[in-house]
């Protein structure tokens, strides 16, 4: 490709003091709906990347991997991370694919920029381990970066063992891979399951472990609002409460009220939270009735009816 046609990139969403980003730079991070997928990129397709790169290891190394086949000779990768999160590894993760770095900080964050190498050394072995796979201990597709990925979230197997058989239409907020929704298709009575989750590699696992012709997945953010799911039967969710790996009580709350709207008057809303995150006061503003299920573990378990 001639420099004219080669191009830009952003994974995630980098703090806008720490690097320049270009107005035409495609989002990669596949916690964006409708990013572009960096592992489907051109092998040096791109002329810089700038990434704010992800606290675990094998997700940390698969997207700088990533990154680097993308960029063309000389494309230069800026890869920013926190201190405690990545970042003090990025360097000699980074000098492992053979790169030559340049390290700064500020704010808390290191900031790696580096050029393609030459010879590019474990971009293979770094993909490997961070590609999607089969867990046998779960019998489901999970990938790294995947929330709970290589084990059972305890709040989801609780509300799993709680749910009762619904009927009709309802939705899985926060589906992850899928687990909540083989629960709720157990029910023959229930006619349609629209699993939504804002993560596409989740996504992309649950349509390998849900098969059933009822469920119709979306990569799509369940805290906001959308006109195409309304007047349900039912919602189940396991709503997150970190962002960027920082607690969140705000985003469960936006899930609650999100819910509210997709339900038709007297649906049922069905969620389990960490016992110590108020939630609470959302249920009780957007819900006609509210009832405490179940509490153990440090798990509660709600029904909530619009």
């Amino acid at each position: 490709m001639s420099d004219a046609e080669l191009l830009h990139g952003v994974y995630g969403a980098p703090p806008a003091q720490l690097a320049r980003i270009p107005n035409t730079a495609r989002q990669l991070s596949p916690l964006h709906p409708g990013a572009s997928d960096l592992g489907a990129a051109i092998p040096e397709s791109y002329a810089g990347i700038v990434m704010l790169a992800p606290p675990g290891t094998l997700e940390r190394r698969y997207v700088m991997a990533q990154a680097l086949t993308a960029l063309a000779p000389d494309g230069v990768l800026t890869a920013i991370a926190p201190k405690d999160k990545g970042g003090a590894r990025l360097r000699k993760e980074l000098e492992a694919f053979g790169c030559t770095v340049d390290e700064g900080g500020k704010s808390h964050h290191r900031i790696c920029v580096t050029r393609r190498p030459d010879v590019l050394i474990g971009a293979e072995d770094a993909c490997i381990a961070g590609a999607p796979r089969f867990i046998e201990a779960l019998g489901l597709w999970s990938q790294p970066g995947v929330f709970s990925w290589d084990r059972l979230d305890p709040g989801s197997v609780l509300l799993a063992a709680r749910l009762p058989r619904f009927e009709g239409h309802g939705a899985d907020l926060g589906c992850g891979v899928g687990y909540l929704s083989l629960r709720v298709l157990e029910s023959p009575a229930v006619k349609r399951l629209d699993l939504i989750d804002i993560d596409r590699r989740a996504i992309d696992a649950a349509k390998r472990n849900v098969t059933d012709p009822r469920a119709h997945l979306h990569w799509a953010d369940a805290s906001r609002s959308e006109a195409r799911f309304a007047k349900l039967d039912f919602v189940v969710m396991n709503p997150p409460f970190h962002s960027a790996g920082v607690e969140d009580k705000a985003l469960g709350q936006a899930f609650i009220r999100n819910a509210a709207q997709m339900l038709r008057p007297g649906g049922a809303c069905w969620l389990v939270a960490n016992r110590h995150l108020p939630y609470e006061a959302a249920l009780a503003s957007t819900f006609k009735s509210v009832r405490l299920d179940h509490e153990a573990d440090g798990f509660k378990i709600y029904e909530a009816r619009k």
